[in-house]
Parts: structure tokens; C-alpha cells; sequence
């Protein structure tokens, strides 16, 4: 790997552990064998995940939230429940996250609810019980 490259996917690592406080094992798979790719999604993950007092202009739990629905909208259930999760430590409320993913019911039918929004709804739920909170 190049110098640029080491540090881009440094700033990439960087970002995960303090948004999400880990590296998911997918991206370490692509670190492994795509570090040049990994570089530049890192990068751009960095530049995206920035709270408000980071300079980033939605704070990081609308953030997650919409990364949530946007995951949910496709079916990609992991990464729906992930940024769910992330959400709702951030201080996001299970209202707040079911009235997303009606929205997203309501784009993509039915299906994204059956398929994914139901997974995500419940897993949010765990993690809001183990904070204490249930609304």
C-alpha cells in the first residue's frame, strides 16, 4: 500500500471505532484484499460521519437513522440494525425510529417491513431496554 493509502484506511478505521466502536469484519475482509477500496470508502465515511461540533451539518443520530431506513429500503438487514442501534444510543426513540421505517414502508411496500423494518424495530427494542429506555 502506498503512504495515502495507509493513512486513508487509518481515517477510515479511525471513524468506525469512534461511531460505531468497532470495525465491522466485512470491512476487514476489504481492508484485507481491497485496501485501495476500503481507503476511499473510509474516507469518504470519515468526511460523512462527523457529528455537528465536527463540522458535519446533521448530527450523528439523524445520521444513523437515515443510514437505518436507507438500509431497511434495501434489504440490508446487518447494516439496517447496526445504524438502528447506533440511532437509538445516539438518543433516537423507538417512536422516532418506527415512524421512519413506516416511511420506508410506505416507498417500498409492504416487503421492506416483512423483509427487514420488523428486524430492525426489534432489535432497537433490545438495545433500548439495555439503556433503560422504552420510549
Amino acid at each position: 500500500m502506498t503512504e495515502l493509502t495507509d493513512q486513508a484506511v487509518a481515517a477510515g478505521l479511525a471513524n468506525f471505532e469512534k461511531t460505531h466502536g468497532r470495525v465491522p469484519d466485512s470491512f476487514r475482509t476489504m481492508i484485507a484484499h481491497a485496501p485501495e477500496a476500503f481507503a476511499g470508502y473510509g474516507l469518504m465515511r470519515a468526511g460523512l460521519m462527523r457529528d455537528r461540533a465536527e463540522g458535519g451539518a446533521l448530527d450523528l443520530k439523524t445520521k444513523e437513522l437515515v443510514f437505518a431506513l436507507l438500509d431497511t429500503l434495501v434489504g440490508q438487514n446487518r447494516g439496517a440494525k447496526a445504524h438502528a442501534a447506533n440511532a437509538i444510543r445516539l438518543g433516537l426513540t423507538l417512536p422516532e425510529l418506527a415512524e421512519g421505517l413506516v416511511q420506508v414502508l410506505m416507498v417500498g411496500g409492504i416487503t421492506t417491513w416483512n423483509k427487514t423494518g420488523d428486524e430492525v424495530m426489534r432489535h432497537a427494542e433490545e438495545v433500548a431496554a439495555e439503556l433503560g429506555r422504552t420510549g
